[in-house]
């Protein structure tokens, strides 16, 4: 069936623009995503057939390259989908203002990082009372000290007014353990933080868990 042979009433953009989003389902939802469907499919089917193949929690850790590979999602619909899930995914890190340990630091990290095939550094940026302020890619690939280098690290801190930072970085193995070079990198920026007053709290490597230099050393 095609999407113009539904009644109006039933097609999900119209049921979107009559009820509001929260009247429609799973499936409605991501229909209106991608907008329309191929040749042999109509739209919201589809999208039944993503979500009873994958669900929403796994479709949205796909990656980009993976979700060409379905039958039907070509580059445009796979930007589409990673696009919504990344603004979702950025909502909830805004929700989660504030940082008490390193369980919250691997709350906030796991999804993003936990599937990226080379290792991201980033720095996390807090106020005085720990609240999440921003935060920055610094490297991708594999970590060198020679690269990662404090004015790397701090110039955004300094920029936005950080009293504190957390280093996070991923193991793509899922083996969370440090590396000397990873012991290294943090207590040379730990001795920097020091002579700049922004206090380096943690450096929390994420993998299938998740290793603390302030928690596990």
């Amino acid at each position: 069936m095609k999407i113009k042979d539904i009644p109006e009433e039933n097609r999900p953009r119209e049921r979107f623009l009559k009820n509001g989003p929260d009247a429609l389902s799973d499936a409605e939802l991501l229909a209106v995503l991608l907008g329309n469907g191929t040749k042999n499919e109509n739209v919201i089917d589809m999208a039944n057939r993503l979500l009873s193949a994958y669900g929403i929690a796994s479709l949205s850790s796909l990656s980009f390259s993976e979700l060409m590979e379905i039958k039907g999602i070509g580059k445009a619909k796979a930007m589409q989908i990673k696009a919504a899930f990344e603004l979702t995914n950025r909502v909830k890190q805004e929700k989660k203002t504030y940082i008490n340990n390193a369980s919250d630091v691997f709350a906030l990290f796991r999804l993003r990082l936990t599937k990226k095939k080379k290792e991201n550094f980033i720095v996390l940026m807090l106020d005085s009372k720990n609240k999440v302020i921003g935060e920055e890619i610094v490297s991708v690939g594999i970590l060198d000290s020679a690269i990662i280098h404090p004015r790397e690290i701090f110039n955004p801190a300094i920029k936005n007014s950080a009293s504190k930072i957390i280093l996070v970085h991923n193991h793509p193995s899922g083996d969370s353990t440090p590396s000397s070079e990873d012991i290294e990198i943090t207590e040379k920026l730990i001795e920097a933080g020091n002579l700049l007053s922004i206090t380096v709290l943690d450096h929390v490597i994420i993998g299938e868990g998740f290793w603390s230099y302030r928690q596990d050393r």
